[in-house]
């Protein structure tokens, strides 16, 4: 490389953060994707993390693509802030793939690596299928589904509609600790993270504040324990 590029300390954390996020997609499309991280400080040895190489027979350590290169160069001399690309490409075998590549940005929005995506267009469709299959991927977080609401307002409401339904209607829980429990599983659920909760939830529960923020003290000193 003529113009070596070298990362700052905040720049080489923000390219590694990404590692997490290549397996999150690799979670959330399945096995028929290849997900690739470049760093751009060596253009010999810039895949420095990749799941499913086997679409492409590549590893860790593996150079940038002639493909890629040009792109890069091609978005280093495009005005105003670098984009993703969307492309089709064939592996070394001639296999089909539909690709994309995602420049990361660094101080001063200057390219310092890349996220790539190479879907195989073989992926047989039963595989396709299974990703879309709920129990393949179901996680206890997961399994009561999740609310797209517009507002946080509405996803209190949204949730606080489905907990106190739920607690009030289970026969096995005496009526003396409906609110409590109440509380402790929208606790459970992270809600009480959200601005203004509290208020809301004494509201709906007829309940002043402070009762429930001792649920709260509560339930956060025994979790201590």
């Amino acid at each position: 490389m003529s113009d070596t590029l070298v990362l700052s300390d905040k720049e080489r954390a923000i390219l590694y953060s990404y590692r997490d996020t290549l397996e999150g997609l690799a979670e959330y499309l399945g096995g028929g994707y290849e997900i690739v991280l470049h760093c751009l400080e060596s253009y010999e040895h810039s895949v420095i993390k990749i799941i499913n190489g086997f679409h492409t027979g590549r590893t860790e350590g593996a150079p940038i693509t002639n493909l890629a290169l040009a792109m890069l160069s091609e978005l280093k001399q495009q005005p105003g802030t670098p984009h993703a690309i969307v492309y089709f490409a064939q592996n070394r075998k001639g296999e089909p793939l539909k690709s994309t590549t995602i420049p990361i940005l660094g101080d001063g929005d200057r390219i310092i690596g890349l996220i790539c995506i190479n879907f195989y267009m073989n992926t047989p469709l039963s595989e396709l299928i299974r990703t879309m299959r709920p129990q393949e991927f179901m996680s206890p977080v997961s399994q009561n589904g999740e609310t797209f609401a517009e507002s946080a307002e509405e996803m209190l409401a949204l949730t606080l509609g489905e907990v106190i339904p739920e607690v009030r209607q289970d026969a096995a829980l005496p009526r003396s600790v409906h609110n409590k429990e109440i509380v402790r599983r929208l606790w459970e659920k992270g809600v009480f993270d959200i601005k203004g909760s509290v208020d809301t939830v004494a509201e709906a529960l007829k309940l002043s504040p402070n009762t429930v923020y001792l649920h709260l003290r509560n339930l956060t000193k025994a979790n201590r324990t």
